[in-house]
């Protein structure tokens, strides 16, 4: 059987994952960088370069509201994830309440980087004169951080939206702002495989997470957040101590990996549906729509 090819985001929250792939050493699954995110991640699956990916929760559940052919197979971060609200050094503006009517940078259709400004837009109640639905949001799509770094001091977007500690480096560095915060209502990674049997075998990809799980708990837990933890996210992400500390200080990773909250999925399809970034059918959503029940339990 070949390996699993799993796509993923090379970002800090991969620390266990990049624990496994070490001690597997390719013998039963490879990674593949997606550095453009969850968008890169559904169409890496549906273009057929990953068979698993490790991604964010909402937009793999957009995905597969609106037909993508991949079902979540494993939980992977219960913490909500901090997106914070970057803007140009020297733009005009200084807070979520000035963005409205501009255009957002985001790195491509259907990623988190555009779910995060609807969910912006419906908590500020951009909403349409006399009626409950979202106005029209001007997006343009920049790929990577690197193009929407450019992008905001360009001036060819107001801002972007991205995770917190990943973009904290270039507002360090003086390459960007901070002007707020957008965290998630919902457990933030969530792990995902194609449909396909003869891609993702269910025996592999119950074996993939269920490992996964040994590498999770042991950097959740308490003894290895004391330095470990630090030691390698240092060594492989150049994060200054402190950054790091504060981040350990807010992530939560689940006790069990191959277990999905099933009221959890139900909370999150119902905000997706309420800022408009899918439809809820008539009959409400099923939950085993959205998982593999031959891989994972949902309690």
């Amino acid at each position: 059987m070949a390996p699993l090819r799993v796509g993923y985001v090379h970002e800090h929250f991969a620390s266990p994952l990049l624990q496994y792939q070490d001690a597997d050493a390719g013998k039963s699954f490879n990674l593949v960088e997606c550095p453009g995110g969850t968008g890169q991640l559904i169409k890496a699956l549906t273009d057929d370069q990953v068979d698993v990916v490790v991604a964010l929760t909402d937009a793999l559940l957009a995905g597969i509201a609106k037909g993508s052919e991949y079902k979540l197979v494993g939980s992977y971060v219960n913490s909500p994830l901090n997106w914070a609200i970057v803007t140009g050094t020297e733009t005009k503006y200084e807070s979520r309440r000035d963005l409205r009517g501009t255009t957002f940078g985001i790195s491509r259709k259907g990623s988190g980087s555009e779910l995060m400004v609807k969910l912006m837009a419906r908590q500020e109640g951009w909403t349409k004169e006399g009626s409950k639905d979202l106005e029209e949001i001007n997006f343009k799509v920049c790929d990577n951080l690197d193009g929407l770094k450019t992008a905001v001091n360009d001036g060819s977007c107001s801002c972007f939206l991205w995770e917190w500690f990943t973009t904290k480096p270039y507002v360090d560095a003086g390459e960007v702002r901070f002007i707020g915060s957008v965290p998630t209502p919902w457990p933030s990674w969530s792990i995902a495989a194609h449909i396909s049997t003869t891609r993702a075998p269910i025996d592999a990809v119950i074996t993939f997470v269920a490992t996964l799980n040994s590498y999770v708990t042991d950097f959740n837990s308490q003894a290895s957040r004391v330095q470990k933890n630090v030691d390698y996210i240092k060594k492989h992400f150049k994060y200054p101590e402190e950054d790091i500390r504060a981040w350990l200080r807010t992530v939560e990773y689940p006790e069990d990996c191959t277990k999905l909250d099933g009221a959890m999925i139900c909370k999150t399809l119902a905000t997706l549906a309420d800022t408009g970034v899918v439809v809820r059918p008539e009959a409400g959503f099923v939950i085993e729509s959205f998982t593999n029940i031959n891989a994972v339990r949902t309690e």
